[in-house]
């Protein structure tokens, strides 16, 4: 078994407020692009009179890609956005509700063992993006199972990602703990970045291990 561990408290490289918010703002308009693309050429083939044969292609298409913008969307307001004021505290069926809208498709599927109860919005958000660190494990696809590091306790979190191919993200610890890539920062590594952020502020652990097919992804106290 392979297993790192993220730890707050070392010396990190400072990133403006207005950078931070220009590459999440990247971050999601790159989510949503494609399928809102996709909207548009659906509905540029319903316009074509030479392509009446495939109006319910389109259609299908249009309908699919719109839930699917809808559900990044939806997942991205609470990942990155404020939801709700300073202190508030987010609804873990919520979180459930807007994941299993990500990241679920024929391929993937999400075992949510976390109850039905409100954590501050800083801690909701942290799982939220370790979610979708968690998807990226498994590139074909497989279980992401959610649960408590203590039955009943929600002071610790894991992530268990078990699927073919299952890998841990190359860079993506060194993110977590505020490292600057060479290259620096950008639209496709701020997310890492930001949730290591995030697990900081809530002074929690982030860990990874990789045993077989199966990744663990780990946020306890520190």
């Amino acid at each position: 078994m392979n297993q790192s561990e993220t730890r707050p408290g070392k010396t990190l490289p400072e990133v403006s407020s207005l950078e931070l918010a220009a590459m999440l703002c990247s971050r999601l308009c790159h989510d949503v692009i494609s399928p809102v693309g996709a909207i548009v050429n659906g509905i540029e083939v319903l316009e074509d009179e030479d392509a009446a044969d495939m109006r319910d292609v389109a259609l299908d298409l249009i309908a699919k890609s719109a839930r699917q913008a809808s559900a990044r969307l939806q997942f991205t307001r609470l990942a990155f956005g404020a939801a709700g004021s300073v202190g508030a505290q987010l609804d873990l069926g919520d979180a459930e509700q807007v994941v299993c809208g990500m990241i679920e498709d024929d391929r993937t599927r999400i075992d949510w063992q976390l109850p039905r109860e409100f954590l501050p919005k800083n801690r909701v958000k942290m799982l939220l993006n370790l979610a979708l660190l968690s998807a990226g494990t498994i590139p074909r696809g497989g279980v992401i199972r959610v649960e408590t590091l203590t039955p009943g306790d929600l002071s610790g979190f894991a992530l268990v990602a078990t699927g073919t191919s299952a890998r841990i993200p190359q860079g993506v610890e060194a993110l977590l703990a505020g490292e600057l890539p060479e290259s620096g920062l950008d639209a496709h590594v701020i997310q890492p970045y930001y949730t290591g952020m995030l697990a900081r502020d809530c002074g929690m652990v982030i860990s990874f291990s990789l045993d077989g097919e199966t990744v663990r992804v780990e946020a306890r106290p520190a």
